[in-house]
């Protein structure tokens, strides 16, 4: 696959005098023209898109590797693979001109610790008239209530509750009780199948109209232990990493969850990233293989590949393009995490699994 890259190079522009982007293999998912290559403490940088028209760029300042990419409405989140200056996002707005028709864009890039020092007002995905269409399966005899919400009953392929849009069913909640959920797992494969059906949708929960103690209770069991009881959850969520599993509490809040649930889905479908950003954005989709970087293809190559005992060299063999700043660190990590530890000193020095 792939590695996904953050590329800052300088240029002969004296307003913007570097280019940043983000590379996945030969193409660029975003390229913007940038004043720094770091947001300042508590301030933001303010970008232009770079239409691709040959920038002349000077040359490569920086790349590193990147361990994260997300689209949240209208902000693109990235994580960088280095101890600091890691973590920004960027935000991208419409704005209206005062004295003629249109629109224009503004990009800011906005670090963590900005965010932190200016603290912006917190405006929640979740709100405004979002026209909200739910499909309730017929076979729900007693089915939750969905106030000022088109609400259709419908024979529906998974789950109990769907949340429709123009393009088709984009939500999909699966309700259970607690008499429903302890009986199903008593044959937990074809639970399973059940949850698999859920996940061909891109956004899914398991509903659950009880606490996660009334699960873990004695007296409510029956035949089943706690302790196995616990183990079947951890299950249904290791296997279902895509499902949301939520412990309402009861019917009421089960459905309240489940309408702020499909509020959130529908606002953040609204609140999109404007025009070429959304196309280029979306073209990346992240891989489950994807490990985020050369610091985790380090780690996970001392822990799956290499012998009980090695040396440093024995890294910098392996990965000759890396700094040792990188290699030290992942070790370091490694140590403090009690997964290995040193013995000797300079070069008769080892590194030893725990």
């Amino acid at each position: 696959m792939a590695s996904l890259w953050w590329i800052i190079e300088s240029t002969d522009n004296e307003k913007f005098p570097y280019l940043l982007s983000i590379k996945k293999g030969e193409d660029t998912l975003l390229r913007l023209r940038v004043q720094n290559r770091w947001p300042g403490a508590g301030t933001h940088i303010f970008c232009l898109r770079d239409p691709g028209d040959g920038t002349k760029t000077i040359e490569e300042v920086e790349r590193v590797p990147i361990i994260n990419l997300s689209r949240y409405g209208k902000r693109i989140s990235v994580v960088l693979d280095r101890p600091i200056n890691k973590r920004c996002d960027f935000l991208f707005l419409k704005k209206k001109y005062k004295k003629k028709e249109g629109e224009y864009e503004q990009i800011f890039w906005r670090t963590q610790q900005g965010l932190k020092e200016r603290k912006p007002r917190v405006k929640l995905a979740a709100q405004g008239d979002f026209g909200i269409h739910i499909l309730i399966d017929v076979n729900e005899k007693y089915p939750w209530k969905f106030k000022d919400c088109t609400v259709e009953r419908k024979a529906l392929d998974a789950g109990d509750y769907a949340l429709l849009r123009d393009d088709g069913i984009i939500a999909v909640v699966e309700r259970k009780t607690f008499d429903n959920l302890r009986t199903e797992i008593a044959n937990l494969p074809i639970l399973h199948q059940k949850l698999c059906e859920l996940e061909a949708y891109a956004h899914t929960a398991l509903v659950v109209e009880a606490n996660y103690s009334d699960f873990l209770n004695p007296d409510k069991l029956m035949f089943y232990t706690p302790s196995f009881m616990a183990k079947a959850l951890a299950e249904l969520s290791a296997l279902h990493p895509k499902i949301n599993i939520v412990f309402a509490g009861n019917r009421k809040l089960a459905n309240e969850w489940t309408l702020r649930f499909f509020e959130a889905i529908v606002s953040n479908a609204n609140d999109g990233l404007p025009g070429m950003v959304a196309e280029q954005i979306e073209n990346y989709e992240p891989s489950s293989n994807f490990r985020g970087g050369i610091y985790f293809d380090i780690r996970m190559e001392i822990l799956d590949s290499f012998p009980a005992e090695f040396s440093i060299s024995d890294v910098r063999e392996k990965f000759p393009d890396t700094d040792d700043g990188t290699i030290r660190r992942v070790l370091r990590d490694l140590k403090d995490k009690n997964i290995i530890h040193s013995t000797g000193r300079g070069r008769n020095s080892k590194w030893v699994k725990i």
